[in-house]
This record gives structure tokens, C-alpha cells and sequence, in this order.
């Protein structure tokens, strides 16, 4: 186990100094491949996801899917240290991607490397996926018609080693409001700045009725507006957009029809593809978790969970609160502790009941 630990730090340095923004994942899916190649594991490839199925996969058997994403965001201004180049100080790993979702990847992988030559009661499947930080539609949502049926996922983001079952969902709509025009002089005209004002006003202090057990309330935020063009000219259009954070406790579907009975806008949702997601209290990860004392909880952030239409939970190594952040690094110790987490999650998940 010392060495799979050796090499997953070893492979995320590598990883860090490759550049690998969404959908320009294509090197460092070949350091995934070549890592892969030194274990002499066959794997696949499908745009810049790389997947791997343990050795001895049995298609009688039920499947565990082990995932994380390869992708990052762009550094921001505040980085004070290359954010290509994978410094160690004071046992923490500096560099973008170490802890959104590097840490966790080489984690995952070292964990499947551990069970890979094994007899196990599960198929274990490996999967490095590509635009996950942009939910792309050639990364996870390419790759599961490629996978068979999973019993579950476990995919891996940074959450201190915590268990989140739960996590939102979002629908990112445009809303047009129309008037009409008129002389700003004059009494005429429908000024559309102030139709929207309406609505606004009802999106600050709109309370969504059912609320999630681990995720709390549905939230909706207005977050961009826009209207006018002349100082003189009442606008005959105001547009804005809502971002709406979505729990279990509703579909897109049903968050979309309420606020268009509730508002005045024409309202066009982006898309309707990134679902909240929750796992059945009785699912069996559920028992293992409390048998292991993991902490479980509601994330309100998105993940490649919003993809996968089997049952699935989040947990990895790392802090979210670090991500996206100046100067992201992850402790080597929260690395190490992963793999173990992930070995022993795994064994106890897969033990006879």
C-alpha cells in the first residue's frame, strides 16, 4: 500500500504540471493511460475519459463505479504561485487540481489498482472523467452509455473524508420581461425595467414549499440583468437570469413550472440535465457509512453526480472551501488517508452480509 501512496502522489505532481482545462483534458488523459499501462491494467478511452474494469469482471456480477474527474478550471488572478508547477511545503501539494479533484483521482485509482487482480463479489470499474467542471456533454454524460448497470458510484470530490448522499441540482433560466417603448419625457409607454422590478421583488423573498431532509431549501437567486439602451428611450425589454439551486425534494421540471406561475417573465431553463441527487437511506453504503462512523451530509455543490442516473454518493479528500481558490493545494496526509478510506470503504461494502 506504501508504494500505490508513493505513485498516486507521484502521479498527481505529474498531473498538476499538465494543463488540462475542460475539454482540453487530452494530456493528461494520456498520464492516466500510461499510469494504467505501468500496472499492465487494460483500459479504455473515450474522448478524454480514460476507464478501466478490474481483472477478473465478471458480467454476473453487480458493479461499483470508482470516479473522478481529470479537468480543471483556469487559475485565477489571485495565484501567487505557479499554478503549473506541484510544490510540497509543509506537507501541503500546491498547484490547480490538486485538491478539486486530483487528490481524490489518484486516490480512487490507487484504490482500484489495490483490489485489481482480486476475486471480488463486485465489478469494480475506474473512470477519469473529462468536463466535469463544465458539465460537459463529452465527459461523464459520453461515458455512461459506455458503462454497464451500476449497483453504485462513488464518485470523488473533496469533502474532508465525509460522506455527502445528497447533493443539488441546478437549472440556470433566462427570463424576458416585454413592454413597450416611449419617450422617457413623456407619459407613455410600458417601462419593462419596472415589470421585472416586480418580479424581482417576488424572486428575493420566494420561499420554495417541500424542503430536503440533508439539503435544506430550493434556492433561487437572480443574478444577472439587463435592459435599455438609451437614457431617453423607456425599454420595451428587460432581461434577467435566475440561478436555482435544486434539492431531492424537487424535480427541474416542477421547480420550472412553479416560477413560471409565480412570476410575469417568459421564462427558457439553459437546460434540464443537471438533476439533484440523493441515495436511498436503505441503500447499503448508507449501513457501511454508519458502521464506519462516517459523517454524511447535503452538498450544495455540483459534481458529475448530476449524471449518473444509478445510485451514487460523494467522498474524497480534500476541502471543498479549497477549491477554485488561489494557491489550491491539498495535505499529502489527506491523500494517504484517502486511499485508506477508499480500501476500507470497499472492503466493508463488499463484505458477505
Amino acid at each position: 500500500m506504501d508504494t500505490l501512496k508513493t505513485e498516486a502522489i507521484s502521479l498527481l505532481k505529474q498531473l498538476i504540471e499538465t494543463p488540462s482545462f475542460s475539454r482540453e483534458e487530452a494530456n493528461t488523459a494520456d498520464l492516466i493511460s500510461n499510469y494504467l499501462d505501468s500496472k499492465q491494467i487494460t483500459w479504455h478511452r473515450l474522448e478524454n475519459n480514460v476507464w478501466a474494469k478490474n481483472k477478473q469482471f465478471d458480467p454476473t456480477l453487480p458493479c461499483l463505479l470508482l470516479n473522478s474527474h481529470h479537468d480543471t478550471v483556469r487559475p485565477n488572478q489571485g495565484y501567487t504561485r505557479d499554478p503549473f508547477k506541484a510544490e510540497v511545503s509543509e506537507g501541503k501539494l500546491y498547484g490547480l487540481g490538486s485538491n478539486d479533484a486530483g487528490g481524490c483521482l489518484v486516490s480512487l485509482m490507487a484504490a482500484f489498482v489495490h483490489f485489481y487482480e482480486r476475486s471480488l463479489p463486485y465489478n469494480l470499474i475506474f473512470a477519469a472523467t473529462a468536463e466535469e467542471e463544465i458539465s460537459g456533454k463529452n465527459g461523464m454524460e459520453r461515458l455512461i452509455p459506455a458503462l454497464p448497470t451500476l449497483e453504485l458510484a462513488i464518485v470523488g470530490e473533496p469533502t474532508l473524508l465525509q460522506m455527502a448522499v445528497a447533493e443539488k441540482g441546478l437549472v440556470v433560466i433566462d427570463a424576458t420581461v416585454t413592454g413597450k417603448a416611449g419617450h422617457a419625457a413623456r407619459e407613455e409607454g410600458i417601462n419593462a425595467l419596472y415589470l421585472a422590478l416586480d418580479d424581482l421583488l417576488k424572486i428575493r423573498d420566494y420561499r420554495f414549499e417541500r424542503v430536503s431532509p440533508y439539503l435544506g431549501n430550493t434556492k433561487v437567486t437572480a443574478t444577472v440583468i439587463q435592459a435599455g439602451s438609451q437614457h431617453n428611450v423607456v425599454p420595451d425589454t428587460c432581461t434577467y437570469t435566475l440561478d436555482v439551486r435544486v434539492t431531492d425534494a424537487y424535480t427541474l421540471q416542477e421547480v420550472l413550472t412553479e416560477l413560471k406561475a409565480a412570476l410575469g417573465a417568459k421564462l427558457e431553463p439553459r437546460s434540464l440535465r443537471l438533476n439533484s441527487s440523493h441515495i436511498d437511506p436503505a441503500h447499503r453504503i448508507i449501513q457501511v457509512a454508519d458502521e464506519m462512523g462516517i459523517s454524511k451530509y447535503g452538498s450544495p455543490t455540483l459534481s458529475d453526480q448530476a449524471l449518473i442516473p444509478y445510485p451514487s454518493v460523494k467522498i474524497g479528500p480534500g476541502d471543498s472551501a479549497r477549491s477554485h481558490t488561489p494557491d489550491e493545494f491539498i495535505y499529502l496526509d489527506e491523500i494517504e488517508k484517502g486511499i485508506d478510506l477508499y480500501v476500507e470503504l470497499l472492503n466493508v461494502y463488499m463484505r458477505t452480509v
